[in-house]
């Protein structure tokens, strides 16, 4: 049995969503408040956090100043928790995120375990030293509190960069099985962005990290069709719906000038049972004898394959949001996804942005220190 070492994190009650935030940076040596990228109050671990040691990452790479030191934990059998009051029954993003920041001989970098309790979040697997590995779920709460853990490392130390939580609105992110699983992100994409930059809060209240399709790592968003084409506008965008994605999110998209969209990437985990959520709004300005329908070719699941999505009409007007989900689907490892339009269609697809996340069976607590 693995010994359970716990960090307590007490947080004021709040009035406001952000004041509810939990922004823990792990290895800092004092509090500080307003990092640059999101202006955002971080704590540090070091009064509440007795085990493992500070290390330095520096800003070499030019991220924020909650990545420039990490915890690194000892080589043990122990599990290393820190431990987030909640409220039971609501639902919260809880995130870990992880930089390495040191480079070292090939083949030694990190790779241990991530748990929420006793359910097995992730293998964390460092492979590149600049690189931010982000590891998020959408749970319900299932008590009082929650532990976030890392511990059995099969090669160098477990580590952490940050902890977050974030609670979330009224039924947002439900689902059909959350009594059972969790919520794990595979992914959350930005289509038609603008910059490289991911969008987080403030532009996003809860604080999602929507990544932006101009990033480029290998088996990202790959296979692109041609005509392929981003747009963007700058008038309000109406979200008011289950999610409630950000209006920055939603002020950009991709059009398929040619009649398709179509996009290759890979999912960790998978394959595997998940959620997913496409987010349309029609933002441009389609003339009196102009329309837009199109199909989901790819992947073929006939209860949706075969409807017809014209965003203006689904979404009762343009610049609003139209936001089809799928409860549970089974998605493979290499996901290839495409919309084509109709025949009868005179503009290509549209997409501004889409959410997968992986069922994760929730473990039962062996006792009530696990």
């Amino acid at each position: 049995h693995l010994l359970v070492l716990f960090l307590v994190i007490f947080v004021p009650s709040c009035l406001t969503q952000v004041s509810e935030f939990i922004s823990i940076d792990c290895g800092a040596t004092s509090d500080y408040y307003n990092d640059n990228a999101t202006g955002l109050s971080w704590i540090s671990d070091a009064s509440v956090q007795s085990q493992g040691i500070s290390v330095a990452v520096g800003d070499a790479y030019g991220n924020p100043i909650q990545y420039r030191t990490r915890r690194d934990f000892p080589t043990d059998d122990r599990k290393y928790c820190y431990r987030l009051t909640t409220e039971e029954r609501r639902r919260y993003i809880v995130r870990s995120t992880f930089l390495y920041g040191n480079s070292v001989a090939e083949g030694t970098y990190p790779k241990f375990q991530l748990f929420l309790d006793s359910t097995k979040w992730a293998t964390v697997t460092v492979m590149e030293a600049s690189r931010v590995y982000i590891e998020e779920m959408i749970i319900r709460a299932p008590s009082k509190f929650v532990d976030v853990c890392v511990c059995c490392a099969t090669t160098g130390s477990p580590f952490v960069s940050t902890v977050e939580m974030r609670p979330l609105n009224l039924s947002m992110y439900a689902t059909d099985y959350e009594d059972g699983f969790y919520l794990k992100i595979a992914q959350r994409i930005d289509f038609g962005a603008s910059t490289t930059e991911a969008v987080r809060y403030p532009d996003d209240p809860y604080d999602r990290i929507w990544e932006s399709d101009l990033d480029r790592r290998p088996n990202f968003l790959v296979g692109v069709a041609p005509g392929t084409q981003s747009i963007s506008t700058t008038r309000n965008i109406d979200v008011n719906t289950r999610e409630y994605p950000p209006v920055k999110v939603m002020q950009t998209a991709v059009v398929g000038t040619k009649g398709s969209l179509s996009y290759r990437l890979n999912l960790e985990d998978f394959p595997a049972n998940a959620r997913a959520y496409a987010y349309f709004a029609e933002i441009e300005d389609l003339g009196a004898n102009e329309t837009r329908k199109f199909k989901m070719d790819q992947p073929y699941m006939p209860d949706y394959s075969n409807a017809v999505v014209n965003i203006a009409e689904n979404a009762n007007g343009s610049h609003t949001l139209y936001e089809p989900s799928y409860m549970n689907v089974t998605l493979d490892f290499v996901l290839t996804f495409s919309f084509v339009k109709t025949r009868d269609s005179t503009r290509g697809p549209l997409l501004n942005a889409m959410e997968i996340g992986r069922y994760l069976q929730i473990a039962a607590k062996t006792n009530q220190r696990d």
